[in-house]
């Protein structure tokens, strides 16, 4: 089988999300495509981009996701002949194609939060306003795959429940990436009482990182450390709402800094309003780091009884949740926990998935 694999949305300065999750299952994919007579490419549109892919992977170079010949792609992909085409996004252009395809929906989030990334075009801006107003063009362009694929089986719910496609839905998990192995050599996670609370994510409204930031008012022996890249006029908004509060701005960090912080007598911390996985819970989780987060159903899925649930509007009890971490037995049963359940969410796993899926559609 010859499986093209999307790796357009793999970011070169910092992953978010998506490029995230298009790195890590792409190295995945191809540690397993031999065991499946599968031979893989990965679209890039960045030279850089193969920094991130596997060693020797064959790549194809063709216009960025963002282009204005992206509605195009398949006719010009039909002449390379792919038998699947895996893509983590949806958008990928699928008019004309003569092979299957295997779009990618993490989430309905922006359904409820139409407000798109500013660091995108106008006019992909404008269009993705246009696109959530409602499901229709979602569902065409859904229905336009032979299957859809998502992260988690709270997405998988929630197409269900909005009848957002006819095609069948696979989930083929998020999971997350090893962090301990970025430390320094005889790194240990720090054991003594919680100083440091890490929030990684973006700024964007429904991530409603106000609670966060309102409730270092409560906490004067902790320190917040948001670790993502922030415009100056979000960065002014938060820093009053701190008060006395101690905030740290990163601004950006690397992949290792993010684990010393982690490492570093910390709790992973985040009160989103929505969420399609929730990398970074799922991170700390893997690490050894206990979390307080929103109670919703996505966190529950990744979390199970490795967090601490809280309201995300109630600052006060983000507050009494992270002092409860210093209580005795408390920190020790939610890393215990947190650290079996998280198991289950494997790249290696989700690459099985999705191999198997792209090889029964061959047989169709």
């Amino acid at each position: 089988m010859r499986l093209f694999f999307d790796a357009r949305y793999i970011r070169t300065d910092f992953h978010d999300g998506i490029s995230r999750y298009s790195a890590e299952l792409a190295r995945a994919v191809s540690d397993a495509a031999a065991s499946h007579r599968t031979e893989v490419t990965y679209l890039i549109h960045d030279e850089r981009q193969r920094a991130f892919l596997p060693a020797g992977a064959i790549t194809l170079t063709i216009h960025a996701p963002t282009s204005v010949r992206e509605p195009f792609s398949s006719l010009l992909l039909n002449r390379h002949r792919p038998d699947v085409l895996f893509s983590p996004m949806q958008t990928i252009g699928s008019g004309g194609r003569r092979f299957r395809l295997i779009l990618t929906l993490h989430d309905t989030i922006y359904y409820r939060h139409r407000t798109p990334p500013r660091a995108l075009p106008w006019y992909v801006r404008l269009g993705w306003r246009l696109f959530h107003l409602s499901y229709w063009p979602q569902r065409w362009t859904l229905n336009a795959a032979d299957l859809v694929a998502t992260v988690s089986e709270t997405s998988a719910r929630q197409f269900a429940r909005v009848r957002l496609t006819k095609r069948p839905v696979v989930v083929i998990p998020n999971a997350p990436q090893r962090l301990a192995e970025l430390l320094p050599d005889g790194a240990a996670i720090g054991a003594g009482p919680v100083r440091n609370l890490v929030y990684m994510g973006s700024f964007m409204p429904y991530k409603n990182v106000e609670t966060l930031v309102t409730a270092m008012r409560q906490l004067p022996e902790h320190t917040l450390h948001l670790l993502s890249r922030i415009s100056p006029e979000r960065r002014d908004e938060l820093t009053a709402l701190a008060g006395e509060g101690s905030v740290v701005f990163h601004d950006g960090v690397t992949d290792a800094a993010y684990a010393a912080l982690l490492a570093d007598d910390a709790a992973l911390v985040t009160t989103s309003l929505d969420e399609g996985y929730g990398l970074p819970v799922a991170e700390a989780l893997e690490l050894g780091v206990p979390a307080v987060v929103t109670d919703m159903e996505i966190f529950r899925e990744v979390a199970g009884d490795g967090a601490l649930y809280v309201d995300p509007l109630d600052p006060g009890a983000v507050a009494r949740a992270v002092r409860s971490l210093d209580e005795p037995g408390v920190r020790e049963r939610l890393v215990e926990r947190g650290t079996a359940h998280i198991r289950s969410f494997d790249w290696a796993r989700s690459a099985r998935i999705l191999l198997a899926a792209a090889t029964d559609l061959t047989r169709r």
